[in-house]
């Protein structure tokens, strides 16, 4: 038996939840049953998966209001927002409802000597490691269209949000998904990886930290296991001088503060055309103002705890070195500021790329705010970044925003919006952020392999 798994809530530290990590025996038994499980769960119709695809999505959505609280306490955000079963829904039923055509067979050509055509097919086995930030939403990302491609899936959560996995698994079984074909598993880090280098699965799916995924590229090096990587973030906004002013500060300020920042496509820095700087942060600093930090139970909190204290000592300690270095704080400290996993939502200005604020991801409630000249100053501070998901960039002038958009170095660029998947798009990023992608016809072409057929007919 492996060590015990420990989810602490951030609420007051206690233990919300404990399961007891797979042995490596048990976990390859899972894996051997996930295996022996997929032939058959991918010849059924492609129909039928997708049904059973949505009817489980339904099941989940059914627990949503046990669910709520159960984040609250895993994580931290607050009751108010109400989970996240409106974004599973729209991702997996758009993942489903354009399944059929995803996954169609590319005809190439057919005369009286040949027949040509790129079926795509299930990789297999999927392993599926999400984190906890929006732990069903990005587990679903891959979940859905795993399952409707023909994979079998194992779902390895965060410890911070033990209970997801548990929850989603029954609710697709209860739905009629095999139980063999969709398992949630509770393994550690030393037992994920020797699975992954014994080829235990046939494609991983990893969303987390940098240093998370250069262990998951170490572990399947050699094997030729396909990896879908979404790493770490330093998203910008970008508020030009013809900017809707109000649109702009609520968008993006909400955008770096909910979900206490932890967001993997959240806005961390944001250059401000110089005519419209001194009015955006005014604007800002009595949006976070008015913010209340305190107890996610409690439906007046805007803003709860950090996931837990490792993350927020995390934050503290890059706004504390960005105030030594001449950076200027906007934000008191809020009354339920304990030092600890509760963490005053902070607006800096008079950063610089040297700190640290500005260039590591925050993955908390602080932004910095710098001024800008103009564009060429914004792309060259945009992409003076190891990261890139998204950027946002705010203007009246949709061609400004393509010609900018064009120049960086992110995986999507947001015109007037930010912080947002759009299951209709891919999901990817580039540099640190990681490599493939998910959502879209595109996230169906990463969870399965083309086979190619050239069938060349007899002549009688």
């Amino acid at each position: 038996m492996g060590h015990t798994l420990r989810c602490i809530s951030p609420i007051d530290g206690s233990v919300f939840a404990e399961r007891d990590a797979l042995s490596s025996e048990a976990a390859r038994e899972a894996a051997d049953r996930a295996r022996a499980a997929q032939p058959d769960w991918a010849a059924r119709p492609l129909k039928e998966r997708i049904d059973l695809v949505r009817a489980g999505i339904a099941a989940l959505g059914a627990m949503n209001d046990e669910v709520v609280p159960e984040l609250a306490r895993m994580m931290g955000r607050p009751v108010r927002y109400g989970g996240e079963f409106g974004g599973v829904e729209e991702r997996g039923g758009h993942m489903a409802a354009i399944a059929e055509e995803a996954l169609a067979d590319i005809a190439v050509g057919e005369d009286a000597a040949v027949k040509r055509y790129i079926k795509r097919l299930p990789h297999g086995v999927v392993l599926v490691v999400a984190p906890w930030n929006y732990p069903y939403m990005t587990a679903i990302n891959s979940v859905a269209p795993a399952l409707i491609a023909g994979n079998s899936v194992l779902l390895k959560h965060a410890t911070q949000t033990l209970l997801v996995g548990e929850r989603m698994a029954r609710a697709f079984a209860s739905a009629g998904v095999p139980e063999a074909v969709f398992q949630n598993v509770f393994l550690d880090h030393d037992t994920t990886s020797r699975l992954i280098a014994e080829r235990a699965f046939d494609f991983v799916n990893f969303t987390g930290s940098v240093g998370g995924g250069r262990a998951m590229e170490q572990a399947a090096a050699g094997t030729f296991t396909g990896l879908g990587l979404e790493l770490g973030g330093k998203d910008p906004g970008y508020v030009m001088e013809d900017a809707d002013l109000e649109a702009a500060v609520a968008t993006l300020i909400d955008a770096a503060m909910f979900n206490s920042g932890q967001c993997c496509c959240g806005i961390e820095r944001i250059y401000v055309h110089e005519r419209l700087y001194d009015a955006f942060v005014a604007r800002a600093v009595a949006m976070v103002e008015a913010y209340t930090l305190g107890d996610p139970l409690d439906a007046t909190t805007d803003i709860g705890p950090m996931a837990n204290i490792r993350v927020a000592r995390e934050v503290r300690a890059q706004i504390d070195e960005a105030l030594a270095a001449g950076a200027r704080a906007h934000i008191a400290r809020k009354p339920a500021d304990d030092g600890g996993a509760y963490l005053t939502p902070q607006i800096l200005t008079e950063v610089t790329h040297d700190m640290r604020v500005m260039r590591d991801e925050s993955f908390g409630p602080v932004v910095g705010i710098m001024r800008v000249s103009g564009d060429e100053e914004a792309i060259r501070l945009m992409n003076d970044s190891r990261f890139g998901l998204t950027a946002s960039l705010w203007t009246a002038d949709i061609e400004r925003a393509q010609r900018v958009g064009d120049r960086i170095e992110t995986g999507t660029v947001f015109m007037n919006r930010a912080d947002y998947l759009d299951p209709g798009l891919c999901w990817n990023g580039c540099k640190e952020t990681g490599r493939g992608g998910s959502l879209s016809v595109i996230g169906y072409h990463n969870l399965t392999r083309p086979k190619s057929y050239y069938l060349k007919k007899t002549t009688s």
